[in-house]
């Protein structure tokens, strides 16, 4: 069971905007069984997205349309599906009965409701309405005879909240009922410490061996690699006993390196391991801002494990409220192995937490010399009893950069907590 999906409007394209909704579409599909074979996006021209709609249409049985559907003039998406589905446009009143709601109720806007904004209950009859509970945009379902093939073609709304609630609530469950599915199953592991091509060499005969319903991914990202094992087929029970038994086959081959057998982020990793022993951390940034912060506060229920950071990008900070030495500071720099353990006994200190991290480095784009080039950096965790350094010398641009010392941080935090010795220098 193929889809498409095709995304649409100009700063797509210009790069103004990043696509997300293609991602979370092809996510969700492929919890169900659905393979999206091709993701396209066009402007905010007819011509191009009624060519998409020809060409997708051709090998999907579901073209899935995000975009367009708001109440200013590039947006055409409605009125084109109206023209192409042979439509005629009519007044929904349960839609018009929720936007008048939406500007009184929810965004509380006195007076009378913009022309435009009404015009947004008018759908093509020959669509399906789909209930946005989130926007005054609805979804529409239509359907379409292709080559003999009947094909389901869904517009959503291109405000990535709106659509993913669009998304779960109305049109997978619509699909569900009107095709019948194969089951996906996937397992992931979540590696540490070894480049993408050892960890494919470990695995070479695991991998040959597999069977033809069972693939192997590797996903590699900011110094880790995730293996991902998906297996294919119609009996579930089935499915799951085979690739569970595979993936005990697959982590056993890499028991050294496994971070996790879940698929989930290391900052999820670190809140497991403090729940379980009942500890808590804090964090003191120079070089990454408070991006490792931010990284273990997008866990929910953080605050039960996590009790603050300093950010201190200056040395008058790292001095005055991390307590590091000046003559640290002046005899070995702040990029140093010294200042970063300073840095992590201030922060056990001030924030009377059971395990800190820290960081300190040239992220670039300048700022580097002979002797620390852009991409030095180093960074420590540890607790009361042991502080643990490590040096990357990164090569990234600067937001690359900031991103693996967090990753390598929380890796390292993680090393700690179990009690292993440090990976050698990135």
């Amino acid at each position: 069971m193929n889809a498409s999906i095709i995304t649409i409007g100009d700063e797509l394209l210009i790069g103004q905007t990043i696509d997300t909704n293609s991602a979370f579409i092809a996510q969700e599909f492929n919890k169900k069984g659905i393979w999206v074979k091709r993701r396209v996006a066009v402007g905010d021209v007819a011509e191009d997205i009624e060519k998409a709609l020809d060409e997708e249409s051709k090998e999907a049985q579901i073209v899935i349309l995000t975009g367009g559907l708001g109440p200013t003039a590039d947006d055409i998406t409605k009125p084109l599906l109206n023209n192409y589905f042979g439509g005629k446009m009519v007044l929904d009143p349960d839609v018009a009965r929720h936007i008048e709601y939406l500007f009184r109720e929810v965004y509380r806007r006195p007076g009378p409701i913009a022309e435009r904004n009404k015009k947004q209950a008018e759908v093509p009859d020959v669509a399906k309405v789909l209930h946005n509970a989130r926007g005054s945009a609805p979804g529409m379902w239509f359907e379409k005879n292709v080559n003999g093939r009947n094909v389901v073609f869904v517009s959503l709304p291109g405000v990535p909240h709106e659509m993913k609630g669009l998304l779960i609530e109305a049109v997978i469950p619509r699909l569900l009922k009107h095709f019948k599915f194969p089951f996906i199953i996937h397992r992931t592991a979540f590696t540490a410490g070894m480049g993408e091509s050892m960890v494919a060499e470990r695995l070479l005969d695991f991998e040959a061996a597999l069977p033809r319903h069972i693939k192997l991914a590797y996903l590699p990202s900011y110094g880790v690699v995730k293996l991902r094992l998906t297996a294919q087929g119609q009996q579930e029970e089935q499915l799951t006993e085979q690739i569970n038994f595979q993936f005990g086959q697959m982590t056993a081959l890499l028991d050294d390196i496994v971070v996790s057998k879940e698929d989930e982020p290391i900052e999820k990793v670190i809140g497991h391991l403090l729940l379980q022993q009942q500890k808590t951390m804090a964090t003191a940034e120079s070089c990454t801002g408070g991006n490792v912060a931010h990284w273990i506060t997008r866990v929910p229920g953080a605050s039960a494990y996590y009790n603050g950071s300093i950010v201190s990008y200056s040395n008058l900070i790292k001095e005055a409220l991390l307590e590091v030495p000046a003559e640290t500071l002046r005899m070995q720099g702040a990029v140093s192995s010294e200042t970063v353990e300073a840095m992590v006994k201030g922060a056990l200190k001030q924030l009377g937490t059971d395990y800190a991290v820290a960081t300190s480095g040239i992220a670039g784009p300048d700022g580097g010399t002979p002797n620390k080039p852009v991409g030095t950096i180093w960074i420590a965790a540890g607790n009361q009893d042991r502080v643990v350094t490590k040096l990357l010398q990164l090569r990234f641009d600067r937001e690359q950069n900031i991103e693996i010392t967090t990753m390598q941080t929380l890796l390292l935090l993680r090393r700690v907590i179990l009690g292993l010795e440090a990976d050698p220098a990135l």
